[in-house]
C-alpha cells in the first residue's frame, strides 16, 4: 500500500487558499486501530458475560461484534483519510490529534522561530509565538519525512517575510 505523505485539497466553503493535510504516520494509525480492535474484544467478552448471565441465546451477539466491527473499519477509514496531525495553509496552520501540543491554531506571521527540540527524546518541531506561546509538533508521528515537513514549513514561513522597503527609508536632499 502506498501512502502520499501530504495531501492537498482545496475547499471553497473554508477559503480559495490551497490546503495542506499532514496526516498520521501509518504506524500510529495501525495502534489506534489495534487499540480499537481491543476495545471490540473487551465488548464481545463483556456482551459473552451478559449473555451468560442472562441465559438468553447466543444470537444476541452477534448484534455488537457487527457494530464493533464496522465501527472498527470506519475508525481506521476515518484515520487514513480524514485525521491529520497539521494543516497548513498560506495564512496559518491548525494542529490536531496531538496531545500537548500548546497553542493548537495560529498564523504564520505571528511565528518568531521555528526550532527543533527533543521533549523527553522524541523530535518535535516547536513553532515560538512572538505574543507567547508555541506549538509542538512531534515529527515522528506524521507521514512524511521529518526534513521534507522542516522544508515545506520553512516555505510558508518564509512566504509571509516582508522584504524591507530601501526606498522608502532614503531622502535625496542636496
Amino acid at each position: 500500500m502506498r501512502l502520499s505523505a501530504p495531501v492537498s485539497a482545496t475547499m471553497g466553503s473554508v477559503s480559495s487558499a490551497e490546503l495542506t493535510y499532514y496526516r498520521l504516520a501509518p504506524a500510529v494509525q495501525a495502534r489506534l486501530v489495534g487499540a480499537a480492535m481491543v476495545g471490540l474484544a473487551l465488548l464481545v467478552f463483556a456482551g459473552t458475560a451478559v449473555v451468560i448471565a442472562a441465559r438468553i441465546d447466543f444470537a444476541w451477539l452477534f448484534i455488537p461484534l457487527v457494530v464493533g466491527v464496522a465501527a472498527v473499519i470506519g475508525f481506521g477509514w476515518w484515520l487514513r483519510n480524514k485525521a491529520y496531525v497539521l494543516r497548513a495553509s498560506a495564512q496559518g496552520y491548525r494542529v490536531a490529534f496531538v496531545r500537548g501540543a500548546g497553542v493548537r491554531e495560529a498564523r504564520w506571521v505571528d511565528i518568531q522561530e521555528a526550532v527543533t527540540t527533543m521533549p523527553g527524546g522524541t523530535p518535535c518541531l516547536e513553532l515560538r509565538l512572538k505574543k507567547g506561546g508555541a506549538t509542538t509538533i512531534p515529527v515522528t508521528i506524521l507521514s512524511i519525512d521529518r526534513e521534507q515537513f522542516v522544508r515545506e514549513l520553512q516555505g510558508y514561513l518564509k512566504a509571509t517575510i516582508k522584504p524591507l522597503d530601501t526606498t522608502s527609508g532614503s531622502s535625496d536632499a542636496p
